[in-house]
C-alpha cells in the first residue's frame, strides 16, 4: 500500500474519523480505499483480548489466555534477556489472536507504596526500568507485533487520575520520570506510545506539544504513532496539534467532527491531520504485512514459561538458615493463597487465565500439610482458623505462611490508603512464628508492605505477583530446585511515612506536587543515611557471591569520553547461582544537590561453585550527568566520581575514582547582588575580585580587639555572603557606583 497515495484520496471526514477508534479496541477502516481496521488489546504481561463487551477496567471477561508475571516481578530479575523471552511469547500470542499491538509496557516511576498499579510498573529506578521496558518490547517486536509503551508521563498515582496534574521541575521530569520512556524508545522504538490521563504542570498529556511532539519526536527520534489512554482526550482538536494521533476508544463521531470543523475554519492545518493519518496507517501496515494468524500459541508450554520467568524473579528478602526445606522432612503450608495464590492485580492488565497451579498443588507427593489460616473474602482469621494453624505448625519441622495483599487493597482505579497487611494476616503470622522457630512468609504483592513480624521470622521470600504458575515457581525456590536470584526494583521502607513523597503524595485538589523532586527511592534513603527494611537491589541466595578486582579504562576523561569498566564476579559459595553485578555512580562534589549513587549499569551472570567471571560496563556522559535547567541539556561538572559495585545500593564490594572534564562550560553571570561566595568560586572571576576582598576581610576582622566579638570566622563569614552592592556602603566612599559597574564588567567578560 502506498500510504500517501491513500491518503491523497481520502476524504477530510475519512481522514479526521482515522484519528479516532472504530470502538473499543479497533481502529477504523476506509473500505472503498482498502484500508484495513486492526485490534489492540491489554497487556502488558499476558493478553485480555475482548471482541464484544469492551471495557477498559477488566470487568468484562476476556479470552482465555496466559497471565505471565507482573511488571513489578519481572523487574526484580535484572534480566534482559528473559523478559525479551516473556515478551516474545506474548507477540507469538498476539500474531495467533489477530492482534496488531499489545498495551504495554508500563514504565511509570513508583514514586509511593501506595499507587495502585505499581504491580504494573517497573521500578523506582529510570535506568532499570527502560533497559527492562526495551528488552520486553523488542521481544514482542521480534514477532511483527506493535507494543505501546505506557503512560506517558509523570503518572504516579491513580488518585484522581483523570484530572490531576503532575508538578515536577524540568530537571526532576528529564532525570526521573522520562528516562524509561526515552531509553525505550532509543533501544526499541515501540511502535506506539500511550500518553497518560493527567495533567503535566498544567497541560493535559493527550494536548501538550512540548511532551509529544518537541520531547518525544524532536529529541528522542520516536518514529511511530501517538495513542491516548482510554478517554483521556479532553480538548481534541489541541491534542492533533500536539501530536496525539489516535484516541482511544471512539468518540462516536463526536471529536472526528470537531476536527474537520477545525480544518475548515482555518483553525488546524489539514497538512497536521494526514501527518497523523500516516502514522497510524504506517504502523498498521506494518502489521498486516507480516500477519500470521496461523502461528502456534502452545499455552501449556507458555504456562511454564510462566513458572520458569517467575522462578527468576523471586526475591529471598530474609533466611536465617531455614531455606531451602528439606523434601523429606514435614512442612506446613498456611494461609489461603498457599491453595488460591494472589498472582495478578486488578484493572486493565488482568487476565483470564486458561489455567493456575498453586503451590498446595506443586508440593504433591511431598509430606506437606494445609490450613487456611485466614479468608480473602471476609477479611478475617477466626480463632478456630488461627488454633488450626498453631496446631499444624507445631507438627511440622517448617511452617511456611503464605501471605500478601487481596485483590481489593491494591488495583487499577485507586490507591492504597496505607502500606500493611490485611490485620488477620498479621496476626496469624504472629501466632505461628510463637508456635515454630522455623517459620517462612511467602509474600503475594504488587508493592511494598510493613513487616511488624520481621525480627520473628527466619525467612521471607518475596513471590510478588508472580503469574498464573506461581506456585510452581514457589515450591521450586522454597524446595531450593532453583537457587534465588531476585534483586529489589524498589527499597521496602521500614514504614510509609519515610517514604519521600509521604507529605505530598496524592496532592491537594487536583494539583500534585512532586517537591521531593530527584530524590524518589534509594536516591532518598541513601541521601538521608535513613534505616530500611530491605534497600534497593537486595536479594539473597543459597550461595554466595564476592565483586573484586574493579579495574577502569582511565583514571581521567571528559564527557565526550567512554569508560570502561572492569569488575570480577564470583561465587565464593557450595552452589550454583544466579547474582546482579549493580554499578552505580556518584559525584563526590557538586554545586547541584545529587544523590549520593545513581544505577547506571547491571548484568546478571549465572557461576558455578567457585567460578568467576569479567564484567564489562561502557558508562558514556549521561552516566555522569545531571539535567541542567540553565543549558537544557544534559551537563557533567568536571570533578571525581565514584564508580561503585555492589549487591544493592546498600551493599557496596569495591569501589573506584575517576576524574571527569565537563568540556561545557557554563557562562557565569554577576550583578551587584551576586555575593562574595559565588563570586570566589570561579577562579577567572575570584582573581579578579582578590584585592577587593582582601580589604573588604580587613574591615569585618577582629582588628585592633576593639570588638573581640568578631572572630576571624564570623568577620570571613559576613564578607563571603555580601553582595556586591555592599562595597559601596561600607567602603567609606572609596568605591563608588562607577567603579562597581566597570568591576562588573570585568567580572562578566572573564
Amino acid at each position: 500500500m502506498n500510504i500517501k497515495d491513500v491518503i491523497s484520496q481520502m476524504t477530510l471526514e475519512e481522514k479526521a474519523g482515522l484519528c479516532s477508534g472504530l470502538d473499543f479496541w479497533h481502529t477504523k477502516p476506509v473500505e472503498r480505499l482498502g484500508v484495513q481496521a486492526v485490534m489492540v488489546s491489554d497487556g502488558p504481561h499476558g493478553l485480555r483480548k475482548q471482541d464484544e463487551k469492551g471495557d477498559h477496567l477488566g470487568i468484562n471477561d476476556s479470552i482465555k489466555a496466559v497471565c505471565m508475571p507482573a511488571a513489578c516481578a519481572t523487574a526484580a530479575s535484572f534480566d534482559r534477556e528473559l523478559i525479551g523471552k516473556m515478551g516474545q511469547a506474548i507477540g507469538a500470542s498476539c500474531q495467533h489472536e489477530k492482534l496488531a499491538v499489545v498495551l504495554g509496557p508500563a514504565v511509570n516511576i513508583k514514586r509511593s507504596p501506595l499507587c495502585g498499579r505499581n504491580f504494573e510498573y517497573l521500578s523506582e529506578d529510570p535506568y532499570l526500568a527502560g533497559e527492562m521496558a526495551a528488552a520486553y518490547i523488542n521481544g514482542v517486536q521480534s514477532q511483527n507485533v506493535g507494543t505501546s509503551i505506557k503512560h506517558f508521563a509523570a503518572n504516579n498515582q491513580e488518585h484522581r487520575r483523570m484530572s490531576s496534574s503532575s508538578n515536577a521541575d524540568e530537571r526532576t521530569l528529564r532525570e526521573i520520570y522520562f528516562p524509561a520512556f526515552e531509553t525505550a524508545v532509543k533501544k526499541a522504538q515501540p511502535w506506539t506510545v500511550m500518553c497518560s490521563y493527567n495533567r503535566i504542570n498544567g497541560v493535559y498529556a493527550s494536548e501538550n506539544p512540548w511532551l509529544l511532539t518537541e520531547v518525544l519526536r524532536k529529541e528522542w527520534g520516536f518514529k511511530g504513532y501517538v495513542m491516548s489512554d482510554w478517554g483521556a482526550v479532553s480538548d481534541r482538536v489541541a491534542g492533533v496539534a500536539a501530536g496525539l494521533d489516535l484516541e482511544m476508544p471512539s468518540s462516536g463521531g463526536v471529536n472526528d467532527k470537531k476536527i474537520v470543523e477545525a480544518v475548515r475554519a482555518g483553525k488546524l492545518d489539514e497538512a497536521v491531520v494526514d501527518q497523523a493519518v500516516e502514522r497510524i496507517l504506517t504502523v498498521n501496515e506494518m502489521y498486516l504485512a507480516n500477519a500470521k494468524p496461523d502461528t502456534p500459541w502452545d499455552q501449556e508450554a507458555d504456562h511454564i514459561l510462566s513458572a520458569d520467568i517467575a522462578a527468576q524473579c523471586m526475591v529471598l528478602l530474609k533466611n536465617e538458615g531455614v531455606l531451602p526445606l528439606d523434601k523429606a522432612d514435614k512442612v506446613a503450608f498456611i494461609g489461603e493463597f498457599a491453595a488460591k495464590p494472589r498472582f495478578q492485580g486488578g484493572g486493565s492488565s488482568h487476565i483470564n487465565c486458561f489455567k493456575t497451579t498453586s503451590a498446595l498443588e506443586a508440593a504433591e507427593g511431598l509430606p506437606v500439610t494445609y490450613t487456611q489460616g485466614y479468608s480473602v473474602a471476609k477479611d478475617e482469621a477466626t480463632d478456630d482458623m488461627i488454633a488450626q494453624a498453631v496446631a499444624a505448625a507445631k507438627a511440622a519441622k517448617t511452617a511456611v505462611v503464605f501471605a500478601g495483599l487481596p485483590d481489593s487493597y491494591e488495583s487499577e482505579g485507586y490507591d492504597r490508603t496505607h502500606m500493611a497487611l490485611p490485620a488477620c494476616q498479621n496476626k496469624l503470622i504472629e501466632a505461628v512464628a510463637a508456635a515454630n522457630p522455623n517459620t517462612v512468609v511467602v509474600l503475594h504483592n504488587g508493592s511494598p508492605v510493613e513487616m511488624p513480624w520481621l525480627g520473628k521470622v527466619k525467612g521471607v521470600l518475596e513471590a510478588y505477583l508472580g503469574g498464573q504458575a506461581v506456585g510452581i515457581a514457589t515450591v521450586k525456590l522454597l524446595y531450593g530446585d532453583v537457587n534465588p536470584s531476585g534483586h529489589l526494583a524498589e527499597s521496602f521502607p521500614v514504614k510509609l511515612e519515610d517514604n519521600p513523597s509521604w507529605l505530598f503524595y496524592g496532592g491537594e485538589a487536583d494539583k500534585a506536587d512532586y517537591r521531593e523532586g530527584v530524590f524518589v527511592g534509594y536516591r532518598y534513603y541513601d541521601k538521608k543515611r535513613m534505616d530500611v527494611a530491605f534497600p534497593f537491589g537486595h536479594g539473597l541466595s543459597y550461595t554466595t557471591f564476592a565483586f573484586s578486582d574493579l579495574r577502569l579504562s582511565a583514571e581521567h576523561i571528559t564527557d565526550k569520553d567512554t569508560l570502561t569498566v572492569t569488575v570480577k564476579a564470583a561465587n565464593t559459595g557450595a552452589r550454583a547461582g544466579k547474582t546482579v553485578v549493580q554499578l552505580y555512580v556518584g559525584d563526590k562534589e557538586s554545586t547541584v544537590l545529587r544523590p549520593v549513587r545513581e544505577l547506571k549499569g547491571f548484568e546478571k551472570v549465572e557461576l558455578a561453585p567457585g567460578e568467576s567471571k569479567d564484567v564489562t560496563f561502557t558508562l558514556d556522559k549521561r552516566a555522569f550527568a545531571y539535567w541542567n535547567e540553565e543549558l537544557h541539556d544534559w551537563h557533567v561538572e568536571t570533578g571525581e566520581f565514584t564508580i561503585e559495585i555492589g549487591q544493592s545500593s546498600r551493599a557496596i564490594d569495591v569501589s573506584a575514582a575517576v576524574t571527569v572534564e565537563g568540556t561545557v562550560k557554563l557562562k557565569k553571570h554577576y550583578d551587584k547582588d551576586s555575593i562574595f561566595m559565588d563570586i570566589l568560586s570561579d577562579p577567572a572571576a575570584a582573581a579578579i575580585i582578590k584585592p577587593l576582598m582582601d580589604g573588604m576581610s580587613q574591615m569585618f576582622g577582629p582588628g585592633d580587639g576593639d570588638d573581640p566579638s568578631v572572630t576571624d570566622d564570623m568577620g570571613a563569614a559576613m564578607v563571603k555572603y555580601m553582595p556586591l552592592r555592599n562595597v559601596v556602603n561600607f567602603s567609606a566612599g572609596a568605591v563608588g557606583e562607577e567603579v562597581l559597574d566597570v568591576l562588573l564588567q570585568a567580572l562578566n567578560n572573564s
